[in-house]
């Protein structure tokens, strides 16, 4: 590879993939994992598979104690503080690894919503932007699972519209607490953490973090909540009644918590990917499994095509979500470590990298949440009447997955920020938008070429997903011109744009890995990465006409629409491809290794 290239992919910025051709850049790969960070998946794999799936009815029946006894137990192993600096108590890591760490414990139901909660939003907003007195304080026992960390955001009226918060504090008389009074509902950890992250507004508008400790005066709980899954998650309701929290615990400043609030959920929703992929593996092996073992008609369900395809497209969706997701990691550890050679502080340094690369982890959040239902569900499919049963372990999977589309900003929310992330950045002149959208409609006006032998190594799956992204130019540019500044209230419109940039981000996501791949191995050895390449960007083509045609549908007429919807035709050719013989050899591997093989 040449410097050039590695130079590029460098310094790639946020959204920038969107503008810019594919090519052989450097890109990160699960491949590309090192030894200790194989060792570090490793360990959290087993630690499931020894202590929380012997035990998962007695998660879920929440018993006392036993949540945290099982904190406490993966604290031992050094589980909770991956990425969180030595000198508070953690390993200091790499940001990759502690992302294969969210991966690795993502498949222990109830147990992983309890635990990437303490890890996440229960740890993180102290760690980043706490004092040096608070980091002192609470950052080395929540590092070990002495204490236990929690957050409070949502309230009964304001979910995604977290700035709506009704919670307030009052300065104490003396200046010496601040009095909060309100409540916070779907509180993860809720029933047994010791310290909380709470948001309320003083003086009526100023939106503010506070670090709540357990048994401050004025602070209660309401009961466990009954929920469709994750039933041995804590969660509970928080009261505040003239709660004295000292003002030594305000958490940054006065006013400010929005940016506390907002800059964690961007680690949190590429975490959520994160761990929605270990949980889709579990479920993935448990189906394939199953579908090995089950007899019908005298042989096992695997040998039937209706099954074949089922466990092929779950493969091809795991593994596209793993490509995009270390991807995006890769950026964020570059981007980190940039920022900390120019002297910014380790708290800086990673809240600005996740901030730089804010669009593609909303992108993950929804593509990573969706593929886990898409998983348990076809899983239970391959169950049959018994993936219905609480004896098997995927109808738990089906029913734990379904809050990931909720959690960290619903998947909605997630899609309306990507596109609005985006033209803001255009807006403010931090991404070229213009320029390459003036240049697709320019190529809308020529007669196509046809040109191209498509000899060179991939040159046709570049090409295509090349034109994806003339696709998604042209509709939303278009979009833009035509809605002007009523676009925000045409949410449709912009979740069809945000899902045309979520299959092609996947499709180049994919398409690296494999050129990076053939490179290493040669292409016999690529057979299976392949085939799973191809049928998603054959796949993807499809999924991004409809999209790009109902957007244009809903906004253009006329001679416009028609030339538009000739456009995105032209730009969603692709050759064609014979998916089901593809789809059997990725199942006949999967199937003749009995769990998922990358």
């Amino acid at each position: 590879m040449s410097s050039a290239a590695q130079q590029q992919a460098t310094i790639l910025k946020g959204g920038e993939w969107l503008i810019k051709e594919s090519a052989a850049f450097e890109t990160f790969i699960p491949e590309d994992y090192n030894e200790e960070q194989q060792m570090v998946k490793e360990m959290c794999v087993s630690f499931l598979e020894s202590e929380v799936m012997p035990i998962l009815d007695r998660i879920d029946k929440l018993e006392p104690g036993l949540m945290p006894s099982l904190v406490d137990k993966a604290g031992e192993q050094g589980l909770l503080g991956t990425s969180i600096p030595e000198e508070f108590g953690g390993l200091g890591k790499d940001f990759i690894t502690s992302t294969l760490v969210n991966e690795g414990l993502g498949g222990g139901f109830s147990f992983s919503v309890a635990i990437a909660a303490h890890t996440g939003i229960g740890t993180l907003p102290i760690l980043y932007f706490g004092t040096p007195e608070q980091k002192a304080k609470y950052i080395p026992k929540l590092a070990s699972g002495e204490w236990k960390g929690s957050y409070g955001l949502t309230e009964p009226n304001s979910g995604s519209d977290a700035l709506s918060a009704k919670t307030t504090a009052r300065l104490s008389e003396d200046g010496k607490h601040y009095l909060l009074n309100g409540q916070k509902c779907w509180i993860t950890n809720g029933g047994f953490a010791d310290i909380y992250t709470v948001f309320a507004k003083v003086d009526g508008d100023k939106f503010t973090g506070f670090i709540v400790e357990r048994g401050m005066e004025g602070f209660t709980q309401g009961p466990e909540e009954h929920k469709m899954g994750i039933k041995g998650s804590s969660t509970v309701q928080l009261y505040f009644q003239d709660c004295k929290v000292p003002v030594e615990n305000v958490l940054g400043e006065i006013g400010k918590g929005h940016i506390i609030a907002f800059n964690i959920l961007n680690i949190g929703r590429l975490k959520l990917c994160a761990a929605a992929l270990g949980g889709a593996k579990r479920a993935f092996n448990v189906s394939i499994e199953y579908a090995n073992t089950r007899e019908q008609f005298k042989q096992p369900i695997a040998n039937f095509g209706a099954i074949k395809h089922k466990i092929a497209e779950m493969a091809v969706r795991i593994w596209v979500a793993e490509s995009a997701l270390y991807r995006t990691s890769k950026w964020i550890d570059n981007k980190e470590h940039e920022l900390l050679d120019s002297g910014k502080p380790f708290n800086e340094a990673l809240l600005g990298a996740a901030e730089e690369y804010a669009i593609e982890c909303a992108m993950l959040k929804v593509y990573g949440s969706e593929m886990l239902d898409f998983i348990v569900d076809e899983g239970v499919q391959i169950h049959g009447g018994n993936g219905y049963s609480d004896e098997y372990v995927i109808s738990k999977a089906y029913r734990d997955s379904r809050i990931n589309r909720i959690y960290e900003g619903t998947n909605e929310i997630n899609r309306l920020l990507t596109v609005d992330m985006v033209l803001k950045r255009a807006m403010k002149g931090k991404l070229d938008l213009m320029g390459p959208a003036m240049n697709v409609m320019k190529e809308l006006m020529s007669i196509p070429d046809f040109g191209s032998t498509d000899e060179a190594p991939f040159e046709a799956e570049r090409k295509a997903v090349n034109n994806f992204k003339k696709a998604i130019l042209m509709t939303a540019g278009a979009a833009v011109q035509k809605l002007m500044m009523k676009i925000e209230d045409e949410q449709e419109v912009l979740m069809q744009v945000a899902d045309m940039a979520i299959e092609t981000f996947n499709a180049e996501s994919a398409l690296l890995r494999v050129m990076k791949l053939v490179e290493q191995r040669g292409e016999a050895a690529c057979q299976l990465e392949l085939d799973i390449m191809r049928t998603y960007l054959y796949d993807a083509a499809d999924r991004i006409n409809k999209h790009g045609k109902d957007a244009i549908n809903a906004f253009a007429d006329g001679d416009e629409q028609r030339m538009m919807l000739l456009g995105l035709k032209r730009f969603t050719k692709v050759s064609s491809f014979n998916s089901k013989e593809a789809r059997r050899r990725i199942a006949a591997k999967i199937l003749g290794d009995n769990k998922y093989p990358m």
